[in-house]
This record gives C-alpha cells, structure tokens and sequence, in this order.
C-alpha cells in the first residue's frame, strides 16, 4: 500500500467528492455510490445487520484495519431506490468514466467522480432521509471496522467524530438493481448421524426431494443441500415461519435455527470450526468439491 502512495496508484483527492461504481457482469450491470459510512449508523441500527461474524475472520480484519489505518475493501450497503438519486446518477453516468475496464474474471468496471457542490449536497441531503440501509455483503469487514474504530476513540480523549476511523468505506445499491448471489454453508461432518438418519431428522422440519443435478434455489424457504455425492432440494414447512419477526424468517435464520443448530450441531456460526463459508460467485461445482474431498 506504501508502495501505491509512492508511485501515485493511490492518490490522495483534493476536495470531497462521492464516486458512482458500476458493476457489469453477464450483460446484467448495477450501480452504486462510494461514500464512508459511520459507525454510529452501524451501532444505532440504522445499517442493519443480518448475519453473525465469525470470530476468527473479524480477529483478522481488524488486525488489518488498525495495522494499515486504510479501509482496503468496501462495504456492500443496499437501501430503498430513490427516485432523486436514480435521476442524478442517471446524468452523472452520461459524463466518461474516470476508470472504464473489464477484469479477467469478465466483469467490467466504470468509475465516475462526483465532485460538483450541488450535486454533493443533493446526495447527502437524499441520504439523510433514508433511516434503513442494509448490509448484503461484508459483515466482518464492518464489524472490524466498528471495532477498530471503537478502539480509536477510546485511545482518542475528546474525538471530535469527525476523525476518519469513525466512517468505513462502503457502496451502496439501491435494492431494485441488486443481484444477491448465494453464500453457502459446509460442514466438516454429518454431527454423528449417517446419511439415512441425517435424512430423516431434516424431514422432520423441511419437505425433502432427491435430485439428479445441482440445486439452486429459487424462492424463499428452499434450499439446496449436497450430501454423499447427491443433491436434495429442501422446503422449510409452513409451520417454521409462523410467529417469526423479520429477521427470524430470512432463509438464513431458517437453516441456523432448524438445521444447523439441532441437527448438526453448530450453535454458534461465529466460532464452530465444523463450518465454513463459500461465495457463490465460485459456483456450485466449488461445493461439490469441497464435500467430495472433505
């Protein structure tokens, strides 16, 4: 990161400014704001969490955080699209790119900066109405940031607020272009249990259908489960969603509270070594994988 200041890769802007990144993937693009966010939106809920961290993961990104004082990987925010953001970006994207490329993984990337007063004031003024914006993705890398910048402020006696560690870097998507990919569970082991029996106690709490090729669900309360070099398609009864708040209905509350937890044992996601994580960007033929090794 040294080296980048001093050749000029990472260069310092002279005045504020947002930028707006988009994101062009299978012919299928979205867009959003890079802006810091604050940790006191964070701890005050206003960012919404829908995921636990994992201890050893968030233990190595704030280590990250406060060794570099640089927040080297966004937050992925999303919040309800705004017809006054949507039309500004709109204009701003018929200006050139500052940065128009496309990576050897096939997805393009364009940059624009934002540095005009009013249209600065427009997008804070658009947020500062906006009390509910979510985490998609980079949970532990807001958690660190959270902590890191806690830890600042006590080593801080009288912050102004002001202070860089009290934002992170994030980017946020209003939610009607989103494109929300999988973000799979593997567990080590079947918790003592042989397949037959495995089988057997999730049917108790979810209709389950053998498949003959890989499961990617498509609606809420399905699942796809590899098990024993075969696919399963899993559909949590009715009766798991009843009395549930919001977050007690998400897919992911559903898996922890009636499969994960009781079954195969992982009470706590955050420290279990028994389970691990696998973006789905890395595809379904990644999980086979790993289950046909493991």
């Amino acid at each position: 990161m040294n080296q980048w200041a001093e050749n000029g890769t990472l260069v310092l802007d002279e005045e504020p400014a947002y930028y707006l990144y988009e994101q062009t993937m299978n012919h299928r693009s979205q867009t959003g704001l890079v802006a810091c966010a604050s940790i006191d939106d964070y701890i005050n809920n206003v960012i919404k969490k829908h995921e636990n961290t994992i201890e050893a993961k968030e233990q190595d990104r704030i280590r990250h955080v406060d060794t570099c004082s640089a927040q080297t990987g966004p937050i992925f925010l999303s919040y309800r699209a705004s017809k006054v953001i949507d039309g500004l970006v709109d204009r701003e994207k018929r200006k050139p790119p500052v940065y128009d490329f496309t990576a050897e993984d096939r997805v393009t990337h364009r940059v624009w900066k934002i540095a005009d007063d009013a249209c600065i004031q427009t997008i804070t003024e658009s947020f500062a109405e906006i009390n509910q914006i979510y985490i998609a993705d980079g949970h532990h890398r807001a958690a660190s940031a959270i902590k890191v910048g806690n830890k600042r402020r006590n080593e801080t006696p009288g912050y102004t607020g002001e202070e860089e560690f009290n934002y992170f870097l994030s980017v946020l998507f209003p939610h009607d272009q989103l494109l929300i990919m999988d973000y799979n569970r593997v567990i080590a082991d079947c918790n003592g249990l042989n397949v037959e029996e495995l089988i057997l106690k999730i049917s108790e709490r979810f209709d389950i259908e053998k498949k003959n090729k890989p499961v990617s669900p498509a609606e809420k309360g399905k699942f796809g489960m590899y098990v024993s070099k075969t696919w399963y398609e899993l559909t949590a009864k009715d009766e798991l969603l009843m009395g549930k708040d919001a977050v007690g209905i998400l897919d992911v509350s559903v898996l922890q509270d009636n499969l994960l937890g009781p079954i195969l044992g992982i009470g706590d996601p955050r420290t279990d070594k028994r389970i691990d994580f696998v973006g789905g960007i890395r595809g379904l033929e990644e999980l086979e994988k790993r289950a046909d090794t493991d």
